[in-house]
């Protein structure tokens, strides 16, 4: 069994993880398209502080075109993702893989195809092989 991994740079604020969602799905934004992503706005100077903190958590850099900064994430997509999902199954899955996957196929919201659930089949036939090895 492997050492669960720390999260990459510490706890999100709420509008801390909103920001970076946003950063996320754009790939890359201003401190304007940013803002304009959140709910709630805030000013756009407090869109700059939280990017400004942002950054010297080690969660975004920034450069310079023009007369704006374009703010991107130091970590790819899906190793924070991976991040975050091992935070969560600590915090709230008692550290059990097996609870998140029950969790996650028992949501009502879930709408895996039957395409979907044979993918998943092959996997776990797949992680059933590599345990054996």
């Amino acid at each position: 069994m492997s050492t669960p991994r720390q999260p990459l740079h510490g706890r999100l604020s709420r509008r801390e993880s909103q920001i970076m969602n946003v950063v996320y799905r754009m790939g890359k934004a201003t401190a304007k398209e940013i803002g304009a992503g959140l709910p709630n706005p805030p000013s756009n100077s407090s869109v700059r502080v939280m990017l400004r903190i942002l950054e010297e958590k080690g969660h975004l850099k920034h450069e310079r075109d023009g007369r704006q900064y374009v703010y991107r994430p130091t970590v790819p997509t899906s190793r924070a993702g991976f991040s975050e999902l091992n935070q969560v199954k600590s915090t709230f899955f008692g550290d059990s893989v097996r609870s998140v996957v029950t969790a996650l196929l028992t949501m009502p919201e879930s709408d895996l195809s039957q395409e979907d659930l044979d993918d998943l089949s092959r996997l776990i036939e797949k992680a059933k092989k590599e345990e054996q090895t």
